[in-house]
């Protein structure tokens, strides 16, 4: 049996930036590494225990045995544990076994650093490399304004366990058939961006991908981690962003997770309190620490340096920031200051942050985060956390709640619209209608629509129409895009049948179009996160439960004008004031007859009057159709 040689990739230079929590690319020096030492090919391990008094690597090539493979420990006190293990090839299935140096408590452990994990049940290590060649040259040279705030920026969101499966043979599409059947489809329906659920390595299907044990490799459930690049590479190929959720805030306590690592709180905090999430039974890491901020940073660089990610939403923020998130009383310990905000969580988030636009200011960092914490996605200079966008949960909440209610009661309940509007220029907000709305017996978005089956679509029609006139930018959940009938089933497909019928894929077509709408009208995103892109028209119609107002590009005559009408009752000239006099054409109608609607209420080229309305000197008559959406722009 070849002997363990002492060798290392580590500087005194990364030693001290990762004490000092400041090595940003450590997946450079940690985990397993094919190199050649000496003229001889083998593979090259790290791993940091700083509690143990013995590390080995045991796998498949040496049975298993400890002691085969011990790892040397470094003399600087870093607690990084290393060594050169001759004709390790890829491919090769690997632990650590770690014994404590003072409780005697011996752990198996994967890899925290794995570029590639065994299949789950299975939860070992795989010695992994890859020289993927990528073909995105021209989209990361052009990326910039791709992800730019002024850009469009509409998401689909995936996960690609139940998008589609493989009906026949009861399975998962692979990375390589999503590359040809999930690049088509998201293009076909004109998304700017993909979001995957987690595809980071996870034990358990029914987390959704949220409880993470391989940080550094995709799930091997559909392929390979060049596989998955591939799939990154043709979205990229296709003119399309793609994006990952992140979960920095908390990990599972599975055996050969990071959870007592070397029989010590390694990387969770030892404080039950700071320590422990209640919610979701997890671990949450401890953010103080800095050998553990260099070891999140430098996973979020990678899937941006490795992977070519165009973004990270990142998941679960609120819970990082307050002590006594989901605690009660007695269950937290307020901060130095006797406040309840968690600051080495906020001097992490800002750190990650600053060290991501850094490396890749063409990106994008999305914070879900549901509370009034304020400047999330504002600057650090201007005391913000640096991200640059913010989910709109506000917005999400009071719209389906509108949405829900009979149009019988729309009209003591406009201020569930409208009040957005009080507070949409705060942060940079997207509007997201995700996973979490369609789950848990909150039942599918269309399910929630009052009325027959006509008012349900003409309903959801109508909300997907607000949504893509409101400032922001957009996130639509797989399924909702067709009007997906039951709630989403991770374990299942989605209900693609049900495009054989016209409500369905009238429903589709919408979305498809809505897309090109928001994209090809200026006004619709270029100022969408400031004040100066959007101008009520009338917001106090609640007797007719008519909504009307101009969304504003940099030119004038970009801007839109917008009006929804969110009854079944048409109405029928109905009169708006208008900005200045002239000729209206209509450019958008929900209620069109490719998206099932009635297509009786057109609108052609239409004259204003010199008559006051609404405190405008100019108005004009409209038809407008039940539960719809009706653009306009002068001619």
């Amino acid at each position: 049996m070849t002997q363990t040689k002492v060798h290392s990739l580590f500087t005194d230079f990364d030693i001290d930036l990762f004490k000092a929590g400041k090595h940003y690319r450590l997946y450079e020096k940690f985990g397993a590494h094919i190199i050649t030492v000496d003229g001889v090919k083998g593979t090259y391990f790290a791993v940091w225990a700083p509690s143990a008094k013995a590390v080995s690597v045991i796998g498949d090539f040496n049975f298993w045995q400890e002691g085969e493979h011990h790892l040397n420990v470094r003399w600087d006190e870093s607690g990084i544990w290393e060594g050169f293990i001759p004709n390790v090839k890829k491919g090769a299935i690997y632990k650590y076994k770690i014994r404590n140096s003072s409780n005697n408590v011996i752990t198996e452990k994967a890899d925290p650093f794995a570029r590639r994990c065994e299949h789950p049940p299975k939860t070992a290590s795989v010695v992994w490399e890859d020289n993927y060649a990528w073909n995105d040259k021209k989209w990361m040279k052009n990326r910039k304004k791709n992800n730019a705030l002024d850009a469009p920026f509409s998401v689909y969101e995936v996960h690609l366990g139940s998008w589609k499966k493989q009906i026949e043979e009861n399975r998962f599409l692979s990375y390589n058939e999503l590359a040809e059947e999930l690049v088509k489809y998201v293009k076909e329906m004109n998304f700017t961006h993909v979001e995957f659920m987690p595809i980071m390595e996870y034990p358990y299907d029914p987390s959704w991908g949220y409880q993470l044990t391989g940080y550094f490799a995709p799930t091997s459930r559909f392929g390979y981690p060049d596989e998955f690049k591939f799939l990154v590479d043709k979205f990229h190929e296709n003119g399309i962003g793609v994006l990952l959720d992140w979960v920095p805030s908390h990990f599972p306590s599975d055996d050969h997770g990071l959870g007592f690592f070397d029989g010590s709180h390694l990387y969770e905090h030892p404080d039950r309190r700071k320590g422990y999430h209640q919610d979701w039974k997890s671990l949450i890491f401890n953010y103080g620490r800095n050998e553990i901020k260099a070891f999140l940073i430098s996973n979020a660089i990678f899937w941006l340096d490795q992977y070519h990610a165009d973004g990270l939403r990142v998941d679960a923020v609120a819970s990082m920031l307050f002590l006594d998130y989901s605690r009660e009383d007695g269950e937290w310990e307020p901060n130095m200051y006797g406040g309840n905000e968690y600051l080495e969580a906020i001097d992490f988030i800002k750190e990650m942050n600053t060290a991501v636009y850094e490396a890749f200011p063409d990106v994008q960092t999305i914070a879900e985060e549901s509370t009034s914490f304020s400047k999330v996605s504002k600057p650090i200079y201007d005391g913000g956390l640096g991200f640059g966008m913010k989910w709109m949960m506000g917005w999400m909440h009071d719209t389906l709640q509108y949405f829900a209610k009979e149009p019988l009661y729309r009209k003591h309940h406009q201020n569930d619209l409208t009040f957005s509007l009080n507070y949409a220029f705060t942060e940079n907000f997207m509007l997201p209608l995700s996973h979490d709305e369609v789950v848990y017996g909150k039942k599918s978005i269309v399910s929630k629509m009052p009325g027959d089956e006509w008012q349900r679509f003409a309903n959801l029609r109508l909300m997907y129409s607000y949504m893509f006139t409101h400032p922001g930018t957009k996130l639509l959940f797989q399924g909702g895009e067709f009007g997906q009938t039951s709630e989403w089933n991770f374990e299942g497909s989605l209900d693609w049948h049900l495009l054989q019928y016209d409500v369905h894929k009238g429903a589709q077509t919408l979305v498809k179009e809505l897309n090109t709408f928001y994209k090809k009208e200026k006004a619709l995103h270029q100022k969408q996160f400031s004040h100066e892109g959007f101008e009520w028209i009338n917001h106090g119609d609640h007797q007719n439960s008519v909504l009307s107002y101009i969304r504003k590009g940099e030119n004038e005559k970009d801007n839109v004008i917008i009006v929804l009408n969110m009854t079944p009752v048409p109405r029928e000239k109905y009169r708006i004031g208008l900005p200045k006099a002239g000729k209206l054409k209509e450019v958008f109608n929900s209620d069109d007859k490719k998206f099932y609607g009635t297509n009786q209420y057109k609108n052609k080229t239409i004259t204003s009057e010199k008559k006051t309305w609404n405190n405008r000197e100019n108005s004009i008559e409209l038809d407008l159709p039940p539960l719809a959406m009706v653009a306009f722009k002068y001619q």
